[in-house]
């Protein structure tokens, strides 16, 4: 997730993409840039670093001229460096583009460009792009554009500007927003409304597949055919910080919607074209490589533990590997008996996380190889990893994470997949059923997002209650763990989570008439138990939420009340039963007053011990 700005018209274009940036600085801050055409050719300034850095930069020599564009980066292909900043040009820097998203063949399209004689200056997948556009150039801007737009794969809201065609901007997208903000006599570019809200409220919103060719006096939508579409103007009613956040209140409820296309671009570029397998060039990890370990450790803190407890099942599941997963904290406190034969997987949203950095390089001086699951390209824990896999999930403002925790499963998911294809644990068949069904689970998250109501009720109904309990088994009890701690971080009720088969042993002490208790009964292989745990709670007058999935039928006979989330297999599962645990816990707060986004006590980054 980056943000992306675009003007043309008669003013001066630094003074709006510097104001657009600054509103969209939510969206990314590794980086940031702009390019201005200045009458006779394209000023490009970047720098890596908040937009501050960038401000300074050219404080004293502000680039002049009515067309530019610019960007404020989230890094995906290439760590965080002035040369990886967008825009991005071609060899003679007279096309420059801004992207947001991802280009999945960027590597072959790379190659073939080198070979072509085209010399790139980043690490970045957009650079290709321009030099693409280079390659391709008809004479005809438009044409060309399109021709760009036939060979890239993947998804993408990008802005072309070039120092041939005075006054005309493109801006296209495909998975990922662009809006157009209409003015008079000058037309806006922007990723997001808040860029443009004190300029305009007339915008169109912009589709998968259409083309905008902007001039200060016009704009022409097509398809990629170049047939005309008819657009309805969107006016935008929200003030500016509604407009920040998407319209939503508050960043948390914007991230847990963000979650279908998180997990989708997480999955991007790691599954064969043929949907059967899992690709991970981040490793090239090969049998000889995985045998020479002997155990595994998850090292994490906080909702990255609890991911990673879900790690833990999926690699011992398929790939058949011991793991052991532990708190960052206590790990290098309790001598760990780590050597060359262990891997060391760090898993920090931020990748920043003290205890967790700590414990990999304790486990490094110790000889074990390390691998990094982190959000944040440049981040110390991915600096010090010898190998890193990254979630795409863009920056999590919200201190209560929720989307970096889906893109952990997934991730953790593809990780156990590649390693059984590599160590044949688990048959070519399985293997590809899992991964079908794993490229459901975007639109099933969509699905499980529309219909709030009911757990808007629940949260209502007992949100003053100072108890409640969640149990499961199995990957029910990890994603209860992680349920429980969204709910008292955020609207401080105090939330245990316990393995359902532990009640008797001390927990059902606890469970009086009246007190809410969230039951996940998702797990078939340990249904009949669940149920069995569930009728002891309601028989000590519990009040029972049920969590399954659709098509069971059976729990309603025993619970107060059901949420349903989407079948699928029980392995994936949690990436789906997480979601009503996050609104449940969001509506919670709501209902008591919280501050949702910034609650009591915490930070979003713990970067001291």
């Amino acid at each position: 997730m980056c943000g992306i700005v675009g003007y043309v018209g008669d003013k001066q274009a630094a003074d709006f993409l510097l104001e657009g940036l600054a509103k969209l600085e939510y969206r990314g801050y590794d980086s940031a840039g702009i390019a201005v055409f200045d009458g006779s050719s394209v000023r490009v300034e970047k720098s890596v670093g908040r937009l501050a850095s960038l401000r300074d930069k050219i404080r004293d020599d502000m680039p002049q001229g009515t067309m530019g564009i610019g960007h404020t980066r989230w890094a995906t292909h290439g760590r965080p460096s002035d040369v990886n900043a967008h825009p991005h040009t071609d060899c003679s820097g007279d096309f420059v583009v801004v992207h947001n998203g991802i280009i999945e063949n960027y590597l072959s399209l790379k190659e073939d460009l080198i070979e072509k004689g085209h010399a790139f200056r980043s690490e970045t997948d957009t650079e290709v792009v321009a030099h693409l556009l280079e390659e391709v150039y008809n004479g005809d801007f438009v044409s060309s554009v399109r021709e760009v737009l036939r060979r890239i794969e993947g998804s993408y809201s990008l802005v072309f500007m070039s120092a041939k065609h005075p006054g005309t901007l493109i801006a296209t997208k495909q998975d990922n927003p662009l809006v157009i903000g209409i003015g008079e006599g000058e037309n806006f570019i922007a990723s997001d409304i808040p860029a443009i809200i004190q300029r305009t409220r007339r915008t169109y919103i912009l589709n998968d597949g259409e083309m905008a060719v902007l001039t200060k006096d016009s704009i022409n939508i097509t398809n990629r055919q170049g047939e005309p579409v008819t657009k309805k103007v969107f006016e935008v009613n929200w003030n500016a910080e509604a407009a920040e956040k998407g319209g939503y209140e508050h960043f948390m409820l914007k991230e847990i919607h963000e979650q279908p296309k998180a997990v989708r671009d997480t999955m991007s570029q790691r599954v064969a074209k043929d949907g059967k397998s899992i690709v991970m060039d981040e490793l090239k990890w090969d049998a000889e490589y995985l045998n020479s370990f002997n155990k595994i450790y998850i090292v994490a803190c906080g909702t990255a533990y609890h991911a990673g407890l879900v790690g833990k099942f999926y690699i011992e599941k398929l790939a058949r590997t011991v793991v052991e997963v532990d708190v960052a904290s206590e790990f290098r406190y309790r001598e760990p008996i780590v050597d060359e034969n262990t891997l060391f997987i760090a898993v920090s949203q931020s990748g920043e996380t003290s205890d967790t950095l700590a414990a990999m390089k304790e486990s490094k001086r110790l000889g074990a190889k390390t691998l990094a699951l982190t959000n944040v390209v440049g981040s110390s824990i991915a600096r010090e990893a010898d190998q890193v896999l990254y979630t795409w999930a863009g920056p999590e403002i919200a201190v209560a994470s929720t989307k970096a925790y889906t893109t952990q499963l997934v991730l953790f998911f593809m990780l156990a997949l590649y390693m059984a294809q590599i160590k044949k644990t688990q048959k070519p068949e399985r293997i590809a059923e899992l991964i079908g069904m794993m490229q459901q689970i975007p639109a099933q998250i969509n699905q499980t997002l529309e219909d709030v109501e009911p757990i808007k009720t629940f949260a209502k109904q007992y949100g003053f209650n100072e108890d409640v309990f969640y149990i499961g088994r199995s990957l029910d009890y990890d994603v209860a763990l992680e349920g429980s701690l969204k709910l008292k971080e955020i609207s401080y009720i105090h939330a245990e989570a316990y393995a359902a088969g532990e009640l008797k042993h001390g927990t059902l002490a606890l469970i009086v008439e009246g007190v809410p208790v969230i039951a996940l009964a998702t797990q078939k292989s340990v249904y009949e138990k669940t149920l069995s745990n569930i009728k002891e709670v309601k028989a000590r007058d519990a009040v029972v939420i049920g969590l399954a999935a659709e098509g069971d039928e059976e729990l309603e006979k025993y619970v107060d009340h059901v949420i349903k989330v989407p079948e699928t297999d029980e392995l994936l599962i949690p990436i789906l039963t997480v979601v009503p645990l996050q609104l449940l816990a969001y509506f919670a707060a709501i209902t008591r007053g919280c501050d949702v986004d910034k609650p009591r006590n915490l930070a979003k980054s713990v970067t001291v011990e």
